[in-house]
C-alpha cells in the first residue's frame, strides 16, 4: 500500500513538473510495467489530479492539481495585496479578520489578525473547514458557475458539521441564492456554535472567487440581522480594496 502511494505521488510530481505525460513516460520514469502505470494514471484521473482528453492519448494536469498549484501563488499574492487592508479592517471592526481561500470543498485560512479584545475568536493559520459551513466559503461558492459548483460536490453530499449547519443540496442552493442577492454571506454557529462570521468574496478580473475576507466574532456580539448587516457594510470596502489590488489597480 505504501509503495503504491509513493508511486502515485511520483506521478503527481511528474504531472506538476511537465504538465503532460504519456503512459510510456510514466512506466519508464517509475520503472514499472505499462499496466501498473495505467492503473496509477487512472487513479490520478479519478482523484482529479490528471485528465485524459482522448483514450490512448497523453495525460495532463487535472483540475485538482492545477488548483493546488494556484493556491500557493494565490496565497502569496493575497498576503501582498491584503496585509495593510487586513490590519485596517481589524482596527476598525475590533474583531478577528481573516483571508480564506477555497480548496475543493473546504476553505483554508491563509492570513488572520485577531481582535484586540479580551474575548475574541482565534483562527489559526492553515486551519481548514468545510466551505458550506463558513461565511467565507459560502461567499465564494455563491460566485462559482453551476458546473464548477457541481464539480466540487459531485455527489451533492454535505458533511454534517453541526446541528445548525446546512445538510441538504437544496438548502445549500437556496442559501447561495440569498448570498448573491445581498452580496455577502453569514454563518451563525455552523462551524463553531459560539462564533458568528460575515464574509465578502474577493473576485478576480473574470469574476471568479480568489478568496474571501471574513470577520469572526463571539456570538454574543452579533445578535441581530441589523448588527450583521452593519459588519458586512463595514467590511465591504476593505474586501473591494484587496480585490482592486489583486487586479492590478489601486
Amino acid at each position: 500500500m505504501l509503495r503504491s502511494a509513493e508511486r502515485a505521488l511520483r506521478v503527481v510530481q511528474l504531472l506538476g513538473q511537465r504538465g503532460r505525460v504519456s503512459l510510456t513516460e510514466v512506466a519508464r520514469e517509475l520503472g514499472v510495467s505499462p499496466s501498473t502505470a495505467h492503473r496509477l494514471l487512472t487513479t490520478c484521473c479519478e482523484m482529479g489530479f490528471a485528465r485524459q482528453e482522448d483514450s490512448g492519448g497523453t495525460y495532463e494536469s487535472g483540475a485538482v492539481l492545477q488548483e493546488l498549484s494556484l493556491a500557493f501563488s494565490r496565497a502569496t499574492a493575497l498576503r501582498d495585496a491584503g496585509a495593510a487592508q487586513l490590519s485596517k479592517a481589524a482596527k476598525q471592526l475590533r474583531e478577528t479578520v481573516s483571508v480564506v481561500v477555497l480548496e475543493g470543498r473546504d476553505v483554508r485560512f491563509v492570513e488572520t489578525l485577531e481582535s484586540d479584545r479580551a474575548v475574541r475568536v482565534a483562527t489559526p493559520l492553515g486551519r481548514t473547514l468545510p466551505a458550506h459551513a463558513t461565511a467565507g466559503g459560502l461567499a465564494m461558492l455563491a460566485a462559482l458557475a453551476p458546473d464548477e459548483l457541481h464539480r466540487r460536490f459531485p455527489t451533492r453530499g454535505l458533511p454534517q458539521v453541526s446541528w445548525s449547519a446546512i445538510t441538504t443540496w437544496d438548502d445549500l442552493l437556496a442559501e447561495l441564492g440569498r448570498v448573491r442577492e445581498r452580496g455577502w454571506a453569514i454563518q451563525i454557529g455552523e462551524a463553531d456554535e459560539e462564533v458568528v462570521a460575515v464574509g465578502h468574496a474577493i473576485l478576480d478580473g473574470l469574476g471568479l472567487p480568489r478568496a474571501s475576507l471574513v470577520v469572526s466574532a463571539p456570538r454574543a456580539r452579533i445578535t441581530t440581522s441589523e448588527e450583521a448587516r452593519a459588519v458586512a457594510t463595514a467590511l465591504e470596502p476593505h474586501a473591494h480594496k484587496i480585490q482592486r489590488r489583486l487586479r492590478g489597480s489601486h
